[in-house]
């Protein structure tokens, strides 16, 4: 299971460095360019990515009182992506270092809406991983609204096609 979920951590801070890459590379005005999608911007997107990454980051570590970054968050979008970068090595990090007991721990806390939940820990580091993946897919639809045309592949297939030679 750990070495699933090294491989996942890993995948995640690829997939998020490849959309960063291309976000970043536009004006910082084309970031704040209000576009239909869940969150009303391409910044307001990867805020959201960066407080969920960090919130079960958070609750992964047993705090009891999650911080959101965005809450106070004021950078421009390469300082928002270098935060996202940062987050991505700390999650990764924490994972090659967690046993396998810590990895099957089953941890307690409470959903944003305050419901209490029991869930093993890999379960969470796999839904944040997932979720941040969901995001992205968001990302390249509004990248493609905004009439970007060279967009990042961020597909799991395409990170493991550069990790591992082809028969």
């Amino acid at each position: 299971m750990k070495e699933l979920l090294l491989q996942y951590a890993a995948y995640n801070a690829w997939a998020n460095q490849r959309i960063l890459d291309c976000i970043t590379a536009l004006p910082e005005a084309s970031a704040h360019q209000a576009l239909a999608s869940s969150f009303p911007t391409l910044y307001a997107t990867l805020l959201h990515i960066w407080d969920t990454e960090s919130a079960w980051y958070q609750r992964v570590r047993l705090q009891e009182h999650v911080i959101r970054p965005g809450d106070s968050f004021t950078g421009t979008i390469q300082d928002l992506a270098t935060s996202i970068r940062h987050q991505d090595q700390v999650i990764s990090s924490w994972v090659q270092q967690a046993s396998e007991a810590a990895l099957l721990h089953v941890m307690k806390y409470h959903t944003s809406k305050r419901e209490p939940v029991k869930q093993p820990v890999w379960q969470v580091l796999m839904h944040a991983f997932n979720h941040s993946s969901y995001h992205r897919g968001q990302l390249v639809t509004m990248l493609r609204q905004s009439g970007v045309e060279r967009i990042p592949n961020t597909d799991f297939i395409a990170f493991t096609w550069l990790r591992k030679p082809r028969a």
